[in-house]
């Protein structure tokens, strides 16, 4: 049958259960407002109860939630397993899940390198691998990781958190193309500055974001061309779009959603 884009509902999701982890706020909870827009039902992953709970009043019915710290991998293999037995088979996958310790290398401790590759990568790898056991056999699935722009410049105080992304980003097109037979795809959304609580973290002073919309020559940094810092559904509407039949021919690649600031680098 035709894959048509005309509007909601029609995407290829409806019907389907999807899976988020860092649904609670920002990118995440975008991104399950947009599955649900589109008519899937979602399983929201959080260590954030609060937050959690606020997404899934709003959409009630149609978010289940589950408070569980995907740096805790036996934490994944249970939540997985719960949402396969209590929601349904799982057909979307969407790891967004990700913590930000801004610090040079040098005063990077053990903790901070360890606890960012906890979250960052050891929990997307494991989101992915439970969700690429049970989809395989069933021949039908995307998966969908959001990593970040830093993967493809270097940045000042962000080595350990472009690191975990760079490391994420390739395990999830590696993945692709072993699921490749199975149907499959595997994509990477990865976004620049996008107005998150995480962003904000980093505005020391209301010219926060004219410094990140204008660049930063001492940090080598350029700017963003469009002139705009990114709105969490900007970067939700990537996400639908690669887990959705709309990109059925679409795997293993890496979409930037960042304005031009890494100049296709």
């Amino acid at each position: 049958m035709p894959v048509t884009a005309s509007g909601n509902g029609e995407a290829g999701v409806e019907g389907k259960v999807a899976l988020v982890t860092g649904a609670a706020r920002g990118i995440g909870e975008a991104v399950v407002e947009a599955l649900v827009g589109a008519g899937a039902t979602v399983a929201a992953l959080d260590v954030e109860a609060g937050g959690l709970a606020l997404v899934a009043e709003r959409n009630r019915g149609r978010v289940v939630p589950y408070v569980v710290d995907v740096g805790d991998p036996a934490a994944v293999v249970r939540a997985v397993a719960a949402v396969e037995e209590e929601v349904g088979p799982i057909g979307v996958g969407v790891s967004v899940a990700g913590v930000l310790r801004h610090k040079p290398v040098r005063e990077t401790t053990d903790e901070d390198w360890a606890a960012t590759f906890a979250v960052n990568a050891t929990g997307a790898f494991t989101v992915l691998r439970e969700l690429a056991r049970r989809m395989a056999p069933r021949g039908s699935g995307s998966l969908v990781t959001v990593g970040s722009n830093s993967v493809g410049v270097p940045r000042v105080g962000m080595a350990a958190y472009a690191a975990s992304k760079a490391a994420i980003t390739m395990l999830t097109r590696c993945l692709g193309l072993e699921l490749a037979g199975s149907g499959i795809r595997c994509n990477v959304v990865s976004p620049g500055s996008t107005d998150t609580h995480m962003q904000r973290l980093l505005w020391t002073d209301e010219e926060g974001p004219r410094g990140v919309l204008e660049g930063d020559l001492g940090q080598y940094r350029v700017g963003i061309p469009l002139g705009r810092i990114a709105d969490p559904a900007d970067i939700a509407e990537a996400v639908l779009f690669l887990a959705s039949d709309r990109a059925r021919h679409i795997t293993m690649q890496n979409l930037y959603v960042d304005g031009g600031a890494t100049l296709v680098a």
